[in-house]
């Protein structure tokens, strides 16, 4: 034996006590009994000694090494997660390392950095060591505990059991704010994830400090092991048999044979595929190998092929690429790959593309077919977008994933596509997991701590009469409560209504929710104690004074969104001084929506608001139309807009406030004049391609700019208007006179001299101030050019018989100009 050897086996003996030999021999009774049910375990190391916990960690990766390389007849390939800059998590990996390089002959052992861990979705492992013990960030569980195989082990390593929640993960210490120090962070997640590894099936749990074993289990192996199903493949496939053999799961097999339908191009109609699952069931990757096939058949009938692949992030398409490349090969198709910061965005040859772009550009390119991968996680208009553009479309979307993202997909968005008849829907979820069997403990483990399956409660007949005979509560959660056992129903209806909500939600949404000291919570409830609307609140402001410049100069600040942004754009210092609530997230039962109930929980934040002595109450969100109708119809003002989209979902943010105190009712009427005139500014330019109908919506609110203000013309522009008006001239050669007189209706609105009809104003928001084509103008009001032609001499006609009179276009002379 080796010196290395010796002193690795010296150390493991002196420092692994006989309590962990225990547990350890159960471990392996246990993964036996997963191996045949392809179902995972965990253990959890919790200790303040780094150094005894690598001890442990060595000694547990050693036993599933031999366990491992028993069952499965090959070595282990292990991923180890760590915060690389933390000196402690550093050097227990080391000694880890150590430890196996002296005892093991071969070992694919990989350590890696959390901030990297977004590349590992979609990959394979035996065995996954996630070291906890300086941050609890609740997306690293959520991206990582599905990429250990069935009859694999999760190792989870935390601070000592007892005192845990006694510090602070570095996840805490970025919701501390100036306003709320560090001291005022709770400690209510790690409570609640505590529990929760208590609470399941397949953990260990082990004290290092303590030498105690906290939890273990003994496990009894069912009379009969559940046996996977064999696959059958289909009689007949149009996609070659080399595509259909890279399918693991029978569920993957079906959705290949459904996108072969795809390869007839639709005439006249549109061909839409709807594939839904859990993380971890391979829609991905089927759907990689499934754009091969579809290539491969559109090579014998076409020159070149093109595939767009959209995604909220290039992250999110990795597993897709891979797959359509190992599939690319299995044809013999020969490529290029293009990458961009180490992710794949391109796949191209000469005779075909598949091209990853962010989502905002898919409604504008020309392709065969259309991929949208994580397709919840954008909102329904951008979705809508994609859908209206394009004739073949594939969306894949996670059912309970790292995003959260719930069946709100399908209940949102489906039922457009349901009500076009010119779309063919076919839809298909994936039930079957591709690394481990169903009714997995640690996905268990993971879906429940996480919420990743939370969904409000069925509401009866009775629920209904009581909403719409407005028999409302409006509750003040308490969140020690709702995190335990007694409240936890309650907390998975409130998270639930999120996660079919419009919400792109994440864990990390839950981490904040819980411990965040800013943070706060509001429902709205019915008498059956069902929740039917879910409102986040984060408590902004004071600015400290010595902040203030910093921020006026372009400085950042934590945690206080809406002064930040009132500070940056709209430049009154006096606003620094007051403290508000932000709404975060409120969101309605998806089958009660559009009863009140919304208005209802907002008049009740406004008045409990103003009981607390509050100076506003504020929410920044994606405008819609109809979105914003909803916060101006509960007196909310629009006081400023992001100069761009945002990328993944197509649309402006717009930030609304409610002033609650006279200095903010100053403030927000102030910045509401100044914002209406700075979008009258821009439409052409920053705004050009914002939705007419909400310009409109944001120029006709709030107070008149000035309801003095006149036309700023001179006698030639005002002789220009009557020939336009009246004679030959044409709009293009009097546009500038026509763009003044645009923006003297909307600065003196309502106070105009003449009030023009809906359809007038939208023509002069979209062709005039926005200075869109006639045809676009003409498209979205579904008229002719020539109507909207004849519709603006009409409507320079109304403004200069108003000013002018009814004086023919005779010119002007030398007086009337000096």
């Amino acid at each position: 034996m080796s010196k290395a050897r010796k002193d690795a086996t010296l150390a493991l003996s002196k420092h692994v006590p006989s309590s962990y030999i225990k547990l350890l021999r159960k471990l392996k009774d246990s993964l036996k009994v997963a191996f045949k049910l392809n179902h995972r375990r965990m253990v959890v190391l919790s200790g303040s000694d780094f150094e005894k916990q690598a001890y442990l960690l060595a000694k547990t990766v050693l036993v599933f090494y031999k366990y491992w390389k028993s069952m499965v007849k090959m070595y282990p390939r292990i991923a180890y997660f760590l915060h690389k800059d933390m000196p402690k998590e550093r050097m227990k990996a080391e000694i880890v390392s150590e430890i196996l390089k002296a005892k093991t002959k071969k070992l694919e052992f990989e350590l890696v950095d959390y901030k990297d861990s977004e590349e590992y979705l979609g990959t394979t492992y035996d065995m996954l060591i996630l070291d906890l013990t300086s941050n609890l960030k609740p997306n690293d569980i959520g991206r990582l505990i599905g990429i250990v195989r069935g009859g694999g082990l999760v190792v989870i390593l935390i601070p000592e059991w007892d005192e845990w929640e006694k510090t602070l993960t570095l996840f805490q210490r970025e919701l501390a704010t100036p306003q709320h120090p560090e001291n005022e962070v709770r400690q209510i997640f790690k409570k609640w994830f505590k529990r929760k590894l208590l609470e399941h099936r397949g953990i260990f749990i082990y004290n290092v400090d303590k030498r105690k074993t906290i939890k273990t289990l003994k496990e009894e192996l069912p009379e009969k092991a559940s046996k996977k199903e064999e696959m059958k493949m289909p009689e007949k496939t149009v996609y070659p048999r080399e595509l259909y053999n890279l399918a693991l799961t029978q569920d993957q097999i079906n959705v290949l044979k459904l996108t072969e339908k795809f390869i007839e191009k639709p005439r006249g109609r549109k061909l839409v595929l709807v594939l839904t699952a859990n993380r971890g069931r391979g829609k991905s990757c089927a759907l990689g190998i499934a754009v091969a096939g579809f290539i491969n058949e559109l090579r014998k009938v076409k020159n070149r092929a093109r595939v767009l692949v959209t995604a909220p992030k290039p992250a999110n398409v990795q597993s897709f690429m891979m797959l359509l490349m190992k599939s690319l090969d299995k044809l013999k198709l020969k490529y290029r790959v293009i990458e961009r910061r180490r992710k794949i965005i391109e796949v191209k040859a000469e005779r075909f593309s598949v091209e990853y772009w962010e989502p905002i550009n898919i409604p504008k390119m020309k392709a065969d077919l259309v991929v949208v991968d994580e397709a919840a996680g954008l909102q329904v208009p951008m979705l809508l977008k994609i859908w209206k553009e394009h004739k073949r479309i594939m969306f894949s979307s996670t059912i309970h994933g790292y995003e959260g993202a719930g069946r709100g997909f399908s209940i949102r968005f489906l039922k457009y596509i349901k009500s076009d008849p010119k779309t063919d829907l076919i839809e298909y979820e994936m039930i079957e997991p591709i690394r481990y069997s169903e009714n997995d403990p640690i996905e268990k483990w993971q879906f429940d701590t996480l919420l990743l399956d939370a969904e409000p409660e069925k509401l009866t007949p009775e629920d209904l009469k009581h909403i719409e005979e407005g028999n409302l509560i409006y509750v003040k959660p308490d969140l020690e409560e709702w995190f335990s056992r007694k409240g936890e129903h309650l907390l998975r209806q409130f998270f639930g209504i999120y996660v079919l909500a419009h919400y792109r939600n994440e864990p990390d949404d839950l981490g904040m929710m819980a411990d965040a000291p800013h943070h706060t919570i509001r429902a709205v409830m019915i008498p059956s104690g069902k929740i039917v609307c879910s409102i986040q609140l984060a408590e902004e402001g004071p600015i400290p004074e010595s902040m203030v410049d910093d921020l006026l100069r372009g400085g950042r600040i934590p945690g206080n969104i809406i002064p930040d942004r009132v500070l940056k754009h709209v430049r009154i210092r006096e606003f620094s001084r007051t403290v508000g609530w932000r709404i975060v997230r409120i969101a309605t039962h998806p089958d009660v929506m559009r009863k009140g109930i919304g208005s209802f929980a907002l008049t009740n934040i406004i008045k409990e608001a103003y009981e607390r002595g509050y100076d506003w109450v504020g929410a920044g969100f994606g405008v819609t139309e109809q979105l914003l109708r909803f916060w101006l119809k509960n007196g909310f003002l629009p006081v400023h807009m992001s100069p761009d989209r945002n990328p993944v979902s197509g649309e402006f943010t717009v930030l609304v406030l409610y002033p609650l105190s006279d200095l903010t009712k100053k403030i927000v009427e102030i910045a509401n004049k100044s914002f209406k005139l700075k979008v009258i500014d821009a439409l052409h330019d920053s705004y050009r391609g914002l939705e007419t109908d909400v310009a409109l919506l944001i120029l006709e609110t709030g107070v008149t700019i000035d309801p003095n203000y006149t036309p700023k013309m001179d006698p030639i522009r005002w002789d220009r208007l009557r020939i336009y008006s009246y004679g030959p001239m044409t709009y293009e050669a009097a546009c500038d006179v026509i763009y003044e007189l645009a923006r003297a209706y909307f600065i003196s609105y309502p106070k105009f001299k003449i009030k023009l009809s809906k359809i007038e104003e939208y023509i002069l928001v979209s062709r005039v101030l926005q200075a869109k084509s006639w045809e676009t103008t003409a498209n979205e009001l579904n008229k002719k050019q020539h109507f909207i032609m004849m519709k603006l001499k009409e409507i320079a006609g109304k403004i200069a018989k108003a000013y002018l009179g009814t004086k023919e276009p005779l010119g002007i002379t030398l007086f009337d100009v000096e």
